[in-house]
């Protein structure tokens, strides 16, 4: 794998705290990094602490769920700082109840984690592929591997991620972009009032450390923590019946 140096990068990560805190990590390493929000004013804690630590974030407002002045947006930024080096496109998470479907918060979320995605990534694509130089990032989930109760559109979008990405480091295995796919699992800050806590859930700064130095290597997949990582490949192989009786008391 060849050395890539890192300028600049943009991540975008809807209300994704994951994502915020990968850019802190990221500007600390010295690159320059676009933090995008549909609402600016949301980074301010983030902004603080960069300029406490030196690190240069810089606030984008960018909508993906308004796919083409989202397109627009990334294209002139991508201009504006001399070409992006580095693309990162987390997501929302969300739960979604089959018995009482939510069919507005789950088109919602569809529109955030896969369409905003897909028109993130691919915005920038093509100008990378022309640069001879270029990192993509998704950010999947360990909800990935398996449907999960609960999560029908979340683990649905994300399986989504995971194939789109794989898909693209398939097909482009022998130019100079990196394609990356982060599969994070459950993160205490988020989980810490749940009645079945996760023994194994990361901080989010913990967390962000992790995804940033498997980013920076250049790995095709990164899954964290690995304790559960392994829980979620080992079901990935389980017969059907097995994993759907299994599946029935997972939380």
């Amino acid at each position: 794998m060849m050395k890539q140096e890192y300028r600049t990068a943009l991540i975008a990560g809807a209300p994704s705290q994951l994502a915020r805190e990968l850019a802190l990590w990221l500007g600390e390493k010295g690159v320059r990094v676009y933090v995008a929000a549909r609402d600016p004013e949301e980074l301010e804690p983030y902004l603080a602490r960069a300029r406490d630590s030196g690190a240069q974030l810089i606030p984008v407002e960018l909508d993906t769920t308004r796919v083409e002045s989202a397109r627009e947006r990334i294209l002139a930024l991508d201009e504006e700082c001399g070409g992006l080096d580095l693309v990162v496109a987390a997501g929302m998470y969300e739960e979604t109840s089959a018995r009482n479907f939510p069919w507005e918060s789950a088109h919602h979320l569809l529109q955030i984690n896969v369409t905003g995605t897909v028109a993130l990534l691919s915005a920038v694509l093509p100008r990378m592929l022309k640069r001879g130089r270029g990192h993509l990032v998704g950010i999947s989930s360990l909800a990935a591997y398996r449907g999960l109760a609960r999560r029908s559109a979340y683990s649905g979008s994300k399986a989504f991620i995971s194939n789109f990405m794989e898909s693209l480091r398939a097909e482009l295995w022998n130019t100079p972009l990196r394609i990356t796919c982060v599969y994070p699992g459950h993160l205490r800050n988020h989980h810490a009032v749940r009645a079945h806590p996760e023994p194994f859930a990361l901080e989010e700064k913990d967390a962000a450390a992790r995804m940033g130095r498997a980013i920076l290597q250049g790995k095709a997949r990164c899954a964290l923590p690995w304790q559960p990582a392994l829980v979620m490949r080992l079901m990935q192989v389980i017969p059907g019946a097995l994993f759907d009786r299994l599946a029935r008391h997972m939380r």
